[in-house]
């Protein structure tokens, strides 16, 4: 009743419904304009796929379609989250009762580990951090089972329960928690009662069983196809997920209500409302300015986004297969919703190309500069002859600052991702036009500063014989 009278409340109130001809036409603008490589898309409405499509292509020219298996990366997180509550419903799990009591092999090295409970994990309140567990450990887990037993040398960062931290440690827990739960591997427990009753044949949390579409990188605005970045993605609760539009359209109709339910709509409501600390549920942050339930992913050659509207009782889903520093996934997410409440959506992109352009330039004057400072350094040492060395080192000072921001360039970047772990590979993915940049200006940095310095020593006065006498 309540969602007929949602959608009742949506037709009298946001005008007509989009067709799939207009959703249809926004997309391919939304491709001219972005020059995204692939994409897939869909959108529901009630209990019904209103459209569902494939743009574009992949890395070896076959057309991008609905049925195009795609890695949603974090989107995971929601699926993760209705596996768990499934057993929490069945009473195979406790929902406030420590996780440690549930799941044996779980201890780490920090005694406030043992009070986290199992919505904790969910809500991303458990205190777990990239900044103090070993990410680069966990990282070549080869199993959920594998991935827990390496937790134990690590710390939490917070009492849990009182601090919110997007850590993919939680839900890689939460996993395990469902494979010790049920007896079953996690991902045949997803295929067996998640995939299988709603019918979505296409999906896994494995590229064994589902092979995901080739991604791409954005260098400099030219999309080149790139292998995946290496890590623990089989049977991954945090970013495991592959799927297709049409699969993900049979989710969406479930996550709104209308669909087969999987989980009662008390439990549905548990993973859509925020905790008391942070705008996050399970799985899924809080409405957000455009009144929307939703969740976005990143896997260095991939994008997705989900997204549901408790007003409308519309559903998105918005899937490429490539990544870079702009991510324009959510921005057309955001453009059907636009649409499906009779609002006109900006265009998206250009973005992505005006940075890497910059990027780009900043590349090429760097590496000019260099030139430039190194064929001048005679001429730069003439005017210092004899001067003092420590305002020979100011002098130099600039020309290295690019070499000590490359020194530290992982760690500023965790600091601005609000300390999510970052690796060196990691910087070479969807990032690479700045890292880029950064590698040529540190080089061009440095060979300035050694000529400076070889011009300098050769102009240095021969010592007098006799002087150390």
């Amino acid at each position: 009743m309540k969602t007929i009278l949602v959608s009742l409340a949506a037709a009298l109130t946001l005008g007509p419904a989009p067709q799939s001809g207009d959703i249809d036409a926004y997309l391919r603008q939304a491709m001219e304009s972005t020059g995204l490589p692939g994409m897939s898309v869909v959108v529901t409405h009630g209990g019904r796929v209103v459209h569902a499509a494939g743009y574009g292509h992949d890395s070896e020219g076959r057309p991008i379609t609905a049925t195009t298996p795609m890695r949603v990366a974090s989107v995971s997180k929601s699926f993760t989250a209705m596996a768990v509550m499934t057993l929490v419903e069945r009473g195979a799990i406790e929902l406030d009762a420590p996780v440690a009591a549930q799941l044996p092999g779980f201890r780490m090295a920090d005694p406030r580990a043992a009070k986290i409970t199992v919505r904790q994990l969910l809500n991303q309140t458990s205190g777990l951090s990239d900044t103090t567990v070993d990410i680069a450990s966990v990282a070549e887990a080869t199993s959920p089972a594998d991935y827990t037993a390496r937790l134990a040398d690590s710390r939490l960062a917070s009492e849990p329960g009182t601090d919110w931290e997007y850590c993919n440690v939680n839900y890689n827990l939460a996993a395990r928690l469902v494979e010790v739960a049920s007896g079953r591997p996690f991902g045949d427990f997803m295929r067996e009662r998640i995939f299988g009753p709603l019918g979505m044949k296409s999906s896994a949390v494995s590229d064994q069983v589902v092979r995901p579409a080739n991604g791409h990188n954005s260098i400099f605005g030219a999309w080149l196809p790139r292998a995946e970045l290496p890590g623990f993605l089989n049977d991954s609760g945090s970013g495991g997920i592959i799927t297709t539009a049409a699969d993900m359209g049979r989710w969406l109709i479930t996550q709104t209500g209308d669909g087969g339910p999987l989980v009662k709509r008390s439990s549905l409501e548990t993973m859509h409302r925020p905790s008391e600390i942070r705008d996050y549920g399970m799985g899924w942050s809080a409405e957000d300015d455009a009144g929307l339930l939703t969740h976005s992913g990143n896997l260095f050659t991939y994008n997705a986004v989900e997204a549901i509207s408790p007003k409308t009782g519309y559903g998105f889903a918005v899937m490429t297969n490539s990544a870079a520093l702009q991510d324009d996934t959510y921005t057309i997410m955001l453009g059907l919703a636009a649409l499906t409440e009779g609002r006109t959506p900006e265009p998206p992109g250009g973005d992505r190309q005006l940075y890497e352009l910059v990027l780009a330039a900043v590349a090429a004057a760097a590496a000019g500069l260099g030139v430039m400072g190194v064929l001048r350094a005679g001429r730069w040492a003439a005017r210092r002859a004899g001067r003092t060395g420590w305002r020979t080192a100011l002098r130099l000072a600039p020309v290295l600052t690019p070499v000590a921001v490359l020194a530290a360039y992982p760690d500023l970047i965790s600091f601005l991702m609000n300390g999510r772990a970052v690796t060196w590979a990691q910087l070479t993915y969807f990032a690479a036009p700045l890292s880029i940049a950064l590698v040529v200006a540190a080089l061009a940095g440095g060979a300035v500063a050694g000529a400076r310095l070889r011009a300098l020593r050769r102009r240095a006065p021969a010592p007098t014989a006799g002087a150390d006498a």
